[in-house]
């Protein structure tokens, strides 16, 4: 009876959620650590901010599966919840791990300004850097040979330098997450790329890129102000590597997930995220095979035959017409998230909700309904739908592919106006 209680309350506070203005157009995402570092497509905090405060209690535990930037784990922190956060992306956990860790502002400033002396001087020594440029490997080289004008990669060799004499790896974490952000950038930062933050990019052969020294120094102050006012109560934040389709947690161990997965046909993350992690020890044949176990990645490999619900295997069809090897890429993402929905339904509790954040895309000029196919396959494993509403993206803010040309007609302009939220509890 309990659970039947809890059910038909958290039901009713999800409807009344649901009705409420979704779109955050005129809030701030600039507080607390939210904006230390680029990432593509992040919702605004306000988004898992209110499913956090109206749906859970302090001291209970909310999930995000797919955490990417750690939005959510931020607000669980900052109302006093314990947050976890699990992804496979390495630049998503550095972020995270970052984002939640709360640094004096003196000491994180000194720290930055000790790293800026220190690379000022190394400039000065270039066989230490060409030793340092020496030890990557090879595809790594010719990766930063084509990205990155010659001046650059002294300047970002002789900053990494600097930054590994830091003993403390909370401020060496830290800095390194300053040294990505003046790469991954939206308009490219220090790279020869044109946009490098948000789509696929595209090198620039006349671009002249900004010192990055000076790029670190601008974003060293903000950086440590934002840590400090993220005011650390509690030691209830997680992040953990693994995998959305077979999570690391207990059985029925959290009380709220609030997760938007990538959208079917969408963002490839580490097409931009390559650009630091290439700095920061990271193979780009480690990268490659890791982006092949991405959602949504292109790479097909074997397929289950698990049946798909009559909205998701329709719209399959439908595409098999035009485009059979797009069509297995959508199959792939279906099964995905499925096998997500599966472990999001075994740690969630009893009479407990999951709102996932996601929107429709466009294949071949086929609107995939990605909310209404994944509301239907949630129900299917068991999940009772709540609901689902649509949300208005503001592109002034939200962190889509720069404009070119003012067309506005690129890809992922045309994919990414609406989003959904699709709102479950398990019975």
């Amino acid at each position: 009876m309990a659970v039947l209680a809890a059910r038909r309350r958290t039901r009713d506070e999800l409807v009344s959620l649901l009705k409420g203005d979704l779109d955050f157009h005129t809030a701030s995402s600039s507080y607390a650590s939210h904006s230390l570092h680029a990432f593509a497509a992040k919702f605004p905090p306000q988004l898992p901010r209110v499913f956090i405060e109206n749906l859970t209690l302090p001291g209970e535990t909310v999930l995000d599966p797919m955490v990417g930037s750690g939005t959510t784990v931020v607000e669980a922190h900052l109302l006093g919840r314990r947050g976890i956060g699990v992804d496979i992306d390495p630049l998503a956990l550095h972020i995270c791990r970052v984002k939640t860790t709360r640094l004096a502002q003196d000491i994180a400033i000194q720290a930055g300004e000790r790293a800026l002396r220190r690379a000022g001087q190394t400039l000065g020594r270039q066989g230490r850097i060409r030793r340092f440029l020496d030890r990557l490997p090879e595809e790594n080289k010719t990766f930063i040979d084509y990205w990155f004008a010659p001046r650059t990669q002294l300047e970002l060799a002789s900053l990494l330098l600097a930054i590994e004499n830091e003993e403390d790896p909370q401020i060496k974490d830290f800095l390194q997450l300053i040294f990505s952000s003046v790469i991954i950038t939206k308009s490219g930062g220090v790279s020869l790329a044109r946009d490098l933050a948000h789509s696929r990019p595209h090198r620039v052969e006349h671009k002249l890129p900004k010192n990055a020294l000076d790029q670190f120094r601008l974003r060293l102050v903000k950086s440590a102000k934002a840590l400090e006012e993220l005011h650390l109560q509690h030691d209830g934040i997680e992040v953990k590597r693994g995998d959305c389709r077979d999570l690391p947690l207990p059985d029925e161990s959290v009380h709220l997930i609030v997760t938007s997965p990538p959208y079917a046909n969408a963002i490839d993350y580490m097409r931009a995220h390559k650009f630091s992690l290439v700095w920061l020890n990271q193979s780009l044949s480690f990268l490659s095979q890791l982006r092949s176990e991405y959602i949504g990645a292109e790479k097909i490999g074997h397929l289950t035959d698990v049946p798909l619900p009559s909205r998701a295997s329709a719209t399959i069809e439908t595409l098999e017409a035009k485009d059979p090897r797009k069509a297995l890429i959508l199959r792939k993402y279906f099964l995905d998230m499925r096998a997500a929905i599966v472990e999001m339904l075994r740690v969630l509790q009893p009479g407990r909700a999951a709102a996932i954040v996601v929107g429709p895309s466009t294949m071949r000029d086929i609107r995939i309904d990605t909310p209404v196919c994944l509301a239907e396959i949630a129900e299917e494993l068991g999940f009772q739908v709540a609901g689902i509403t649509e949300r208005k993206l503001d592109r002034n803010r939200r962190m889509m592919p720069a404009r070119f040309h003012n067309n506005g007609q690129s890809m992922i302009e045309q994919r990414m106006h609406e989003e959904h939220v699709v709102a479950l509890i398990k019975p």
